[in-house]
């Protein structure tokens, strides 16, 4: 019954369906190196019901000798056809790999541009299940930014996996990039994607910048998570959202701060028998320094609660 209400709320709070259509992507996406061949578009911090919504997530690729690593492709696929352009502008080598980083529509809804002989995509072993939890709805919500008419068959998953807990190492010739496959936390799918080469982690949305985290997975877990990362010797951090940077124990810094303050103020809540609906009122775990805080935090508590109850 309790998961009946929380389910409920989340679709009240954030699954809203467009009624606008995403517009088309930029004809040239602008591209940051922030290391010699790692190369990142940044998305814009507009909410997933806005014009533009499509071009939200931090997407990208790494060249290598022998070929591209594609590291998430987008909301659309028209944001996806950008990016493989993008990709022509500044090598000719083929696309080896596309990398998925989770089950989430800014980063997965631009697979499909990428269909074509020699191409591997990649992800969590539980992005295919994710994907076919997923499919409905987003065709249902997400049809404009796939190619008319919409198809299932856009919607393209792994055609090979990591396990949880583990890792993949991918040569893409004199540069080598470790796939590593998380423990549910921000969702049950998350990867990050390490290039020895340049000390570059792109860390997909484990970690958001400025944009408040949105949980998906395991509060407990995305703490785990966070605390294991901070502890990642890199020399640059690609967020999921965000600004890239150089000290990736700074950049996780803020966003423990907020997934620890609101598991204390649930389990507060919780403690005290104050049902859900005022826990989403009272559960403010600072929103000053957060965008798009009021569309995402009561989602958030929803999903704690739910996770702390029976605790």
């Amino acid at each position: 019954m309790m998961g009946g209400r929380v389910a409920a709320i989340w679709l009240a709070v954030l699954c809203i369906p467009l009624a606008l259509a995403a517009g088309a992507a930029p004809a040239a996406l602008e591209l940051q190196q922030p290391a010699p061949g790692v190369f990142v578009h940044l998305g814009k911090p507009l909410a997933l019901d806005a014009p533009g919504h499509d071009d939200i997530a931090n997407i990208g690729f790494v060249v290598g000798a022998r070929c591209v690593a594609v590291i998430d492709t987008g909301g659309s696929v028209r944001v996806g056809r950008a990016l493989r352009a993008a990709i022509g502008t500044r090598t000719a080598l083929p696309i080896c790999y596309v990398i998925n980083t989770h089950v989430h529509v800014d980063h997965v809804l631009g697979n499909a541009a990428f269909r074509q002989q020699g191409t591997e995509f990649l992800g969590h072993a539980q992005l295919p299940d994710a994907l076919t939890r997923s499919r409905e709805f987003f065709l249902k919500n997400y049809a404009a930014d796939l190619d008319t008419p919409a198809s299932a068959e856009q919607i393209v998953g792994p055609d090979r996996t990591v396990a949880p807990g583990s890792d993949l190492i991918l040569d893409l010739g004199e540069r080598r990039l470790t796939l590593h496959a998380w423990p549910k936390a921000h969702t049950d799918c998350d990867l990050t994607v390490y290039d020895a080469k340049s000390g570059t982690l792109w860390s997909g949305d484990l970690l958001f910048v400025q944009r408040t985290p949105a949980l998906d997975g395991s509060i407990k877990g995305w703490l785990a998570a966070t605390d294991e990362l901070a502890r990642m010797p890199v020399k640059h951090v690609i967020p999921g959202h965000g600004s890239p940077g150089r000290d990736l124990a700074s950049a996780l810094a803020p966003e423990r701060r907020y997934l620890q303050a609101l598991l204390d103020q649930v389990r507060a809540e919780l403690a005290q028998g104050k049902p859900l609906q005022q826990a989403i009122r009272e559960v403010n775990p600072g929103s000053s320094e957060w965008l798009l805080f009021g569309a995402t935090n009561p989602h958030n508590v929803a999903r704690v609660y739910q996770e702390l109850e029976w605790e």
